[in-house]
């Protein structure tokens, strides 16, 4: 027996279509209106701490609540995010995630050995 379709085509690409012009207005907002002039300082100011804001969203949910152990608490991880952080505090982004991802790697493989 065949299931029905969560969503019907027509509704799919309608929402498609709509996210797909959203994302280009939003796009095109900064980089075809404001492309060729210089932004006031205070703007790029702001601008300096996205990464910064941005970054630790996107792992913090995969230390704390990680999918690879449903959701269980994970000490390496936990570890690697902790390295990650203070070679962040130290160096920049580019070494956080590569400490962050030794850290992890080096830890998941001295722990299958054991």
């Amino acid at each position: 027996m065949m299931e029905a379709p969560l969503i019907d085509n027509g509704t799919f690409w309608l929402v498609t279509i709509l996210l797909g012009i959203g994302t280009f207005i939003i796009r095109f907002s900064f980089l075809g209106l404001f492309g060729g002039r210089q932004l006031p300082d205070w703007a790029l100011l702001h601008l300096r701490y996205v990464g910064v804001a941005v970054f630790p969203a996107l792992f913090t949910p995969q230390v704390l609540w990680p999918a690879a152990t449903d959701g269980m608490f994970d000490p390496i991880r936990f570890v690697a995010a902790a390295a990650a952080f203070v070679v962040g505090l130290r160096v920049n982004v580019i070494g956080a995630i590569v400490a962050g991802m030794g850290t992890l790697y080096a830890l998941q493989f001295i722990a299958s050995l054991l």
